[in-house]
């Protein structure tokens, strides 16, 4: 499977009162990520935007393993966990320079038009996204 690694150097003001980065950061750092991963994928979410459609989140899931702090340098590795043409689940790695997992996660997507919020058939709609999607899914990187 295809996997990009997105740098992040944690700013201080990710950081909570113990020194740790703060939970609800790491669905941003996925965010960049997913940005990321959509653009070494060849697309640009802000343009898939203009054609009248966005992407919500519909579920989330996030596992804490080790602790990443202030000053600390990071990957986060992102995939394709799944998809079928409708919804779309990434996968996620908060790594550090170690290699060692400091979180991992999954975002569940659904294309859907930006007005009626009703969903749209990637496999249908966007069939360069399908591929590449499907591409994603068997590539190794």
């Amino acid at each position: 499977m295809k996997i990009i690694e997105t740098p992040i150097q944690v700013r201080y003001q990710e950081t909570d009162m113990m020194g740790v980065v703060y939970h609800a950061n790491y669905l941003i750092w996925f965010e960049i990520g997913r940005t990321a991963f959509i653009e070494g994928l060849g697309f640009s979410y802000a343009e898939i935007e203009k054609q009248g459609v966005v992407s919500p989140v519909i579920d989330a899931q996030v596992s804490f393993k080790k602790p990443v702090r202030y000053g600390d340098d990071v990957q986060v590795r992102t995939w394709v966990e799944s998809y079928d043409g409708l919804r779309v689940s990434y996968g996620y790695e908060v790594v550090h320079h170690d290699g060692s997992i400091a979180v991992t996660g999954v975002t569940k997507h659904v294309v859907v038009k930006s007005g009626s919020f009703r969903p749209v058939s990637i496999r249908k709609s966007f069939p360069e996204w399908h591929e590449a999607y499907l591409s994603a899914l068997e590539t190794t990187s």
